[in-house]
């Protein structure tokens, strides 16, 4: 983006916007003498400084987003933010590095601070207008307003990062991200360059403050002269008509809608001011010229960093409002794995807007054990039940806060998700074929540092084929010592093995049609759910053969 100043005048580069990616910001030259010029002390709010990168998990892919219904999580997120884009790309990548993880893990509990959350947004929002502010000037036709308006955007600019390291400084931050950032901030604002340009700034403000002109307007002739003292006629013109000011008038006024451009006479207008006085104007072209990479490259990626916590911190603060409990997991190399009152993020969003209550689970994995089947009867929350233990791995792996009251995950390489698809049309596999193909690119692709949440595969043959692919799947997930949640209609597949725990989605005890939606550990006994029911709708076989006899007597 640039700056056309006049034709007398050096040509001035600014700072992209977010909406081309930056580039300009990313290509400024940086202006802070040797602060971080070997690049291993910058620091950042996503990864620890001097870390030693280790391989991250695999982004997962579209249908195990939609899947587990993160698709949906990531959208509300970022919502129409400026920073979407950076956002979700973050949301989507998580790391398998213990290190990593409590390092976020730590900036997101300092973000908890309600009063330091809402400083670090208020200076986030300023450094925003200065983008908008740029991204404005290419719009002007008038030499002398777009150089005003990049001026008006350095002085925001430099007030927003007084706004941010005055928020941090007086917060009692504790994590190594934002102490980082912190310090970063006060060695920015005592370099030379910095306050240079503050300085500047305000100087080059309070000059253009000085200036006074007068515009004289008769018919079609507009004359600009500069201001000897005469008086200011429209002072008297207010105090004639407050004379006529009736406060139970209705007002008439229509406010238009206007750009921040000026029309061919006000441009007109401002060409004269500038040939009256030419230095200040000549200084202020001067000014922009010299400071046209005043954006910080390093500000501008630790603003970007913050956005993604700010932005999921606002997310689930509705939901810890309403008392739904969130909290750090804890993360390593083992897989024994336990939460506690967990729920489905995406459902209890929407439950929250619905007034609705969401329900709350628990579950546990000690070696042997390492996969969850989960049977039951249907519309009985077991889907829902799949889908929050696929999320819990994905946020915990992104260092966020997970739905729970208490948690320990194992840190996945990839999230491999199996649910039941509908056949497709233009496919020629059948839904049968296509499962066993979808288990099998899988269960071939997984290591045993996976997650794998499979979904009442197999649903479309008979309970005797999908038990019997069912424990090809599970003998080879056992074999893979993976992670896993298996939710099935065949009650066999619950008692497979030591590595198999079996839990059930309840019913009342009152009434067995009505789900509570609870899932608990438990032996997998769908026959005698179904002779509950039975029961209270009177169909056993006994009350059956009591009421054909009694018929057949009258």
């Amino acid at each position: 983006m640039r700056v056309t100043p006049r034709d007398d005048a050096p040509r001035v580069v600014v700072p992209a916007t977010a909406a081309d990616d930056d580039r300009a910001v990313v290509q400024a030259r940086r202006h802070l003498g040797t602060l971080g010029a070997g690049g291993a002390d910058l620091p950042s709010l996503l990864s620890p400084s001097g870390w030693v990168r280790r391989p991250d998990g695999e982004r997962p892919d579209g249908d195990v987003l939609r899947d587990l219904r993160l698709d949906e999580i990531i959208a509300s997120v970022t919502g129409d933010h400026e920073e979407r884009a950076f956002i979700a790309a973050r949301l989507s990548e998580p790391s398998r590095d213990p290190v990593v993880v409590r390092f976020r893990q730590e900036v997101f509990e300092d973000m908890e601070d309600v009063g330091l959350r809402r400083a670090v947004t208020a200076a986030l929002e300023r450094l925003g207008q200065v983008r908008l502010h740029l991204a404005q000037v290419d719009t002007l036709r008038s030499a002398a307003q777009r150089e005003g308006w990049f001026l008006d955007a350095v002085a925001t600019y430099c007030d927003a990062v007084g706004m941010l390291h005055r928020a941090l400084d007086a917060a009692p931050v504790a994590s190594e991200g934002l102490l980082a950032v912190r310090e970063y901030l006060a060695r920015y604002q005592e370099s030379s360059a910095f306050m240079a340009l503050s300085e500047e700034t305000a100087e080059c403000k309070r000059t253009l403050s000085r200036i006074r002109y007068n515009v004289r307007i008769q018919g079609g002739r507009v004359e600009v002269g500069r201001y000897r003292g005469e008086p200011d006629y429209s002072a008297e013109v207010r105090d004639v008509f407050a004379r006529l000011e009736d406060a139970g008038a209705k007002d008439y006024r229509v406010r238009y809608r206007s750009g921040p451009g000026m029309d061919h006479v006000g441009e007109r207008i401002a060409d004269l001011v500038v040939r009256l006085f030419p230095a200040e104007f000549a200084a202020l072209a001067a000014y922009c010229a010299r400071h046209g990479d005043f954006y910080d490259p390093e500000l501008r990626r630790i603003e970007r960093e913050a956005h993604f916590y700010l932005s999921y911190a606002a997310y689930i603060a509705p939901l810890r409002a309403a008392g739904l409990p969130f909290c750090y997991p804890e993360v390593g190399e083992g897989k024994d794995t336990y939460v506690r009152e967990t729920f489905d993020l995406a459902l209890a969003k929407h439950h929250q807007q619905s007034g609705d209550t969401v329900v709350r689970n628990d579950f546990t994995l000690s070696a042997p054990e390492r996969i969850i089947v989960v049977s039951g009867p249907n519309q009985g929350g077991k889907t829902t039940f799949a889908r929050a233990f696929g999320q819990l791995h994905h946020l915990a792996a992104l260092g966020c806060a997970v739905p729970g009251s208490a948690a320990r995950l194992h840190l996945c390489d990839r999230i491999f998700t199996l649910f039941e698809r509908k056949e497709q049309m233009l496919s020629m596999r059948g839904r049968l074929e296509d499962d066993v193909v979808r288990a099998q690119h899988a269960l071939l692709a997984a290591t045993p540092d996976s997650v794998i949440v499979v979904n009442e595969l197999f649903s479309s043959t008979t309970i005797r084929d999908a038990r019997a692919l069912g424990e090809k799947v599970l003998a080879k997930m056992v074999d893979l010592d993976v992670v896993a949640v298996y939710v099935t209609f065949v009650d066999e597949l619950a008692s497979f093995g030591p590595a198999v725990v079996s839990m059930v989605s309840t019913v009342a005890s009152e009434d067995p049609t009505v789900r509570t939606f609870r899932i608990v550990r438990g032996p997998a006994d769908g026959l005698a759910h179904a002779l509950a029911i039975a029961r209270a709708h009177g169909l056993t076989y006994e009350r059956l053969r009591e009421r054909i006899e009694q018929g057949g007597r009258e």
